[in-house]
């Protein structure tokens, strides 16, 4: 009984590894920067990995018929010490596919305490990359955004608010490009805003204990807020113990005074890591009301 467990398990983990378009590395000449791992990448059970140092783009393209040339980058969460690849990406691609919309996991590379650069290189390499094969994946090059969870909701949330227009001499084709995304999906965010987040950035690995504030308030991505930074759709859970909802709250309020187009839902109950999956809670909505959101800023007809 137990091998006939293992082999279906097997099998579905071949199926949906089978149903991404493409699994591509994000810096096939190398990425500018280390994080200081070695070793191979660690499942730690539901297709939560450790160790990551090597980052990963798995595509889900929708069919020529429902495609409306959106994309998302998605970034899962884990609080920079592993990522919830499955509920929080994958998962989410697939549904995303399925409405007509391009759903592009990355897998980014862990900071490891410290290597706070690294999640970014790979967050704005990622948007960078998506556009140089944007007509290849039929891809509308101006409607390309990133969402992340948790983590992941922070790292999306500073690729939205830090980020540069491309070097049109860069002799690297994807460097070219624009890392400024068109849009924001942001799940949960952590996001570093105050003093007092100091020690929780550390636990998360994304900071050493030599990083001071002058270093970590750069990642507050609250601060970074611009006329310049994208539309942004937020989701949270009032009850969750994880991420306190100021977090994201203060992100909007950021948005607001910049006039940027926003959407906030704050749900009573969904506490925290909920991604896609299914609690027979009003915190399932929110997939469908972010697809509409996308009509609503003209991502989607």
């Amino acid at each position: 009984m137990k091998t006939l467990i293992n082999l279906i398990t097997l099998t579905f983990f071949a199926l949906t590894l089978n149903a991404q378009d493409k699994f591509l590395d994000l810096w096939p000449n190398g990425a500018p920067s280390d994080n200081g791992l070695s070793g191979p990448e660690v499942d730690e059970g539901n297709n939560r990995v450790s160790n990551i140092s090597v980052a990963k783009l798995y595509v889900y393209l929708p069919e020529k018929e429902i495609n409306t040339g959106a994309a998302v980058i998605l970034m899962p969460g884990g609080g920079y010490r592993r990522e919830a690849m499955s509920h929080e990406g994958y998962e989410v691609g697939e549904w995303l596919k399925s409405k007509g919309v391009a759903g592009i996991v990355l897998k980014y590379r862990l900071p490891n305490y410290g290597h706070h650069q690294v999640p970014l290189e790979d967050a704005n390499r990622a948007v960078r990359f998506v556009r140089q094969h944007a007509k290849e994946w039929g891809i509308d090059p101006n409607k390309v955004g990133v969402g992340g969870a948790s983590a992941g909701g922070h790292l999306a949330s500073m690729a939205g608010t830090t980020f540069d227009l491309g070097n049109p001499d860069a002799t690297d084709p994807a460097e070219v490009f624009s890392c400024r995304p068109d849009f924001n999906l942001l799940l949960y965010p952590f996001i570093f805003i105050h003093e007092e987040d100091v020690q929780q950035g550390r636990r998360s690995r994304l900071f050493s204990e030599n990083d001071g504030w002058d270093i970590i308030q750069k990642y507050s991505s609250e601060r970074n807020v611009t006329a310049n930074t994208p539309p942004t759709f937020l989701v949270l859970a009032d009850n969750d113990k994880s991420v306190n909802p100021r977090h994201a709250i203060e992100f909007y309020l950021a948005l607001k005074k910049h006039d940027i187009p926003a959407e906030m839902h704050i749900f009573q109950d969904g506490g925290h890591g909920f991604g896609i999956t299914k609690q027979n809670m009003p915190s399932d909505q929110w997939p469908d009301l972010f697809y509409d959101w996308l009509k609503t800023i003209k991502m989607v007809e």
